[in-house]
């Protein structure tokens, strides 16, 4: 098949495009650099010259499936970038792909979706997304999703999927962050790390990739995640673990981690200061539980976990 991919050069993207070109796929992506070019090629993939700003129908050329993967993830930024992104960069690239003739446009999305500061537990699909949410990825995250559902025809189908914590061999976020915060010595649970979490190794969100390129309903999201459930204090630490990192016990509670994000926001903004605040969405993200169920990409998709979760912390180990 030939498939178009945003985000080649990050985490997600570059894994899906690596898979997919390794088992027979014809695959192109965008690239903004020689850099990422680079980067693509390394992969198996043709990298072509564009972004999300200036995309077009002759960028995606003749690809029948396109996985959208491109997103702006990071918790502080200038204050348009997540629109800019987010929503209007998912709105370019819909139309670029409907223009283009594509016939299936793969979104990957976030239960980010779904936060406006409370507990998730035990929450499915019909679960109401938030597009006005306090959190800036939160809610322009939950717009996109909006765009993408309302593309959706029988001649051009929208899948949208949604892992929780991705995590695996080749992660740019957690790990490196993890890293950092210990080595200057700023690490500190919230709530003693006792919040709740499901997760999502990167080779099953990359296997629901694989299966949403010709099955799933389309319009349709999808929950896609590892089994079981674990605290997270027990996810990062065994993360954490596989680079021989112990993390300390310091703790603060959520409820003081939620003020002290508040006012860090505001003074940053005001005052312009240099450097990441704690924000409001990290603060909420590490202390509230997010159980989900992936019953629906089960049923409709095929889906189970190509990998578990210990086997996958012995890999990072071994790695």
């Amino acid at each position: 098949m030939r498939i178009f991919i945003t985000g080649a050069s990050g985490f997600v993207g570059g894994a899906a495009a690596k898979y997919l070109a390794e088992h027979g796929h014809d695959v192109r992506a965008m690239s903004r650099s020689e850099k990422s070019d680079a980067k693509i090629r390394a992969l198996g993939a043709t990298p072509v010259r564009c972004d999300l700003e200036d995309v077009s129908a002759a960028h995606i050329g003749d690809a029948e499936a396109i996985v959208h993967c491109a997103a702006f993830v990071e918790q502080w930024g200038p204050v348009d970038a997540w629109k800019r992104f987010n929503i209007d960069g998912t709105d370019r690239m819909l139309k670029a792909s409907r223009a283009a003739g594509a016939k299936r446009f793969i979104h990957i999305s976030t239960e980010s979706v779904l936060w406006r500061g409370q507990h998730l537990r035990g929450v499915d699909e019909t679960y109401p997304r938030a597009p006005n949410s306090p959190y800036p990825y939160s809610w322009t995250k939950a717009r996109a999703e909006e765009l993408v559902e309302k593309a959706n025809t029988e001649a051009f189908q929208t899948i949208i999927l949604r892992p929780r914590f991705i995590w695996g061999p080749g992660d740019t976020t957690l790990l490196p962050t993890i890293e950092h915060m210990t080595k200057t010595g700023q690490w500190t649970w919230i709530n003693n790390g006792q919040a709740k979490t499901s997760t999502t190794h990167i080779a099953n969100l990359v296997h629901a990739i694989d299966l949403a390129l010709t099955r799933g309903n389309g319009g349709q999201a999808y929950f896609i995640l590892d089994d079981g459930v674990r605290t997270m204090k027990e996810m990062i630490s065994g993360i954490a673990a596989t680079r021989g990192i112990q993390l300390p016990e310091k703790n603060v509670p959520s409820w003081l981690a939620d003020t002290l994000a508040g006012v860090m926001e505001g003074a940053w903004r005001t005052f312009n200061l240099k450097g990441e605040p704690l924000t409001r969405f990290g603060a909420m993200i590490m202390s509230r539980d997010s159980v989900l169920i992936d019953a629906k990409a089960r049923r409709e998709m095929g889906y189970a976990p190509v990998i578990s979760v210990e086997e996958g912390l012995r890999q990072l180990q071994s790695a």
